[in-house]
């Protein structure tokens, strides 16, 4: 387990790069964070670290976004709005989960049962009363 503390956004951004940098093929990472603890500004780091340049946002209306002009494929889920596990079958999760590229799956506790075991764990906090801009990302 690592712990990382970051007091800008530019500090998360540069953890998320870095993870983006030394991604390898196949790799699985759950975000966890509350509404605004950074998950956007980490995922976009990971999407920079992995030479994607198009401009990388949550999808929270489409449950995944596709970036595949980088040094391996990236697949950012955010499973919010998920109404059943069908509703994962019928994007073709599986073909992301167990494929080639590097997937961030947001809200995976709802979709705990269809995340492989192997997949790291990252949790974003905040402390207010550490600094608005204070974070403690843990990674597992």
């Amino acid at each position: 387990m690592e712990c990382i503390e970051t007091n800008s956004s530019a500090e998360t951004f540069a953890v998320g790069k870095r993870i983006g940098q030394t991604a390898q093929p196949g790799e699985i990472y759950t975000l966890n964070g509350g509404l605004g603890a950074g998950k956007t500004v980490f995922t976009q780091g990971v999407a920079a670290g992995l030479g994607i340049t198009e401009h990388v946002n949550s999808p929270t209306f489409t449950i995944i976004q596709l970036y595949e002009k980088g040094r391996l494929p990236f697949y950012h889920f955010d499973v919010y709005r998920i109404g059943s596990i069908e509703e994962m079958d019928e994007i073709g999760y599986e073909d992301y989960f167990y494929g080639n590229g590097v997937c961030i799956v947001e809200w995976a506790e709802l979709i705990r049962e269809l995340i492989p075991a192997g997949a790291r764990d990252i949790t974003i906090e905040k402390d207010l009363e550490k600094g608005f801009d204070y974070r403690k990302i843990t990674i597992r």
